[in-house]
């Protein structure tokens, strides 16, 4: 069994102190490959070294909107060399947050329209993050056109999957769905297209309900896997060749 985490933050502070025995607990559980999205400009250097360091890691670099403090207007110049240069797996994470207070509506959509608009200049997919913004993700997407990519940690309704799967968009599921009281996120797991479906950690965030509390990490992935099998009444297996198959698609990796 060869499983993708499609969201993993493994160039975070967090794992400054054991990176290597978190990469090798990942590999023993399967996690053979890690898509690593950049959250801020001044991360980019240390994230590109990290995944060059080892096989497996896939690096993407973008202005997450919860950092919106730290972004600058020549940063997104700056992500135009980084992705020409450094070709990444994609461009991310960007987004949209009306959760979090304090972050400009106006300047967080300022971001993500550039992003997205880079993404398609360059035909790489795009790792969006939409919390309590899934419909004003669509629309952006809509409006820019011509785009690929994931809904990571993905909140929203069945409604709204179905039109991310219309405009060519999958849907990260993570620790999350983990939570037996979790019951709207279990429903849609349970019923959307599997060609639809990443799986992801969001590592060292959102840990599962076996690890509360915890730091995240990779491994972790193997506990997402089963519960997501179990709602869809498939196998580990299938459902693990499935998802890894979606993502060596959306990210036009080639795994060693």
């Amino acid at each position: 069994m060869r499983l993708i985490d499609s969201h993993c933050h493994f160039d975070a502070a967090e794992f400054d102190a054991d990176r290597a025995a978190v990469q090798a607990r990942a590999r023993a559980a399967g996690v053979t490959d890690q898509i690593v999205p950049a959250v801020d400009a001044a991360g980019w250097p240390k994230l590109k070294t990290i995944c060059a360091a080892q096989t497996g890691l896939h690096p993407a670099y973008g202005l997450h909107p919860m950092y919106l403090d730290q972004h600058q207007r020549k940063h997104l110049d700056e992500l135009r060399h980084w992705v020409e240069r450094e070709t990444p797996v994609a461009v991310g994470e960007c987004g949209l947050d009306f959760f979090v207070g304090g972050l400009d509506a106006d300047t967080q959509l300022f971001y993500f329209d550039a992003q997205l608009k880079l993404a398609r200049e360059f035909d790489l997919p795009v790792i969006v993050h939409a919390r309590r913004a899934v419909d004003a993700v669509i629309a952006a997407i809509r409006r820019t056109g011509g785009l690929r990519g994931v809904i990571h940690s993905f909140p929203g309704s069945p409604e709204q999957a179905a039109q991310l799967h219309q405009l060519g968009f999958l849907l990260g599921i993570g620790g999350p769905v983990t939570f037996e009281r979790a019951n709207r996120l279990r429903k849609l797991v349970a019923h959307i297209p599997l060609e639809q479906l990443l799986l992801e950690t969001d590592a060292p965030d959102q840990p599962g309900s076996a690890h509360r509390g915890q730091r995240n990490e990779p491994a972790h992935l193997v506990a997402v896997l089963d519960v997501v099998a179990k709602l869809r009444g498939i196998s580990q297996d299938t459902l693990a060749a499935a998802t890894t198959a979606n993502a060596q698609r959306l990210f036009n990796l080639t795994l060693q």
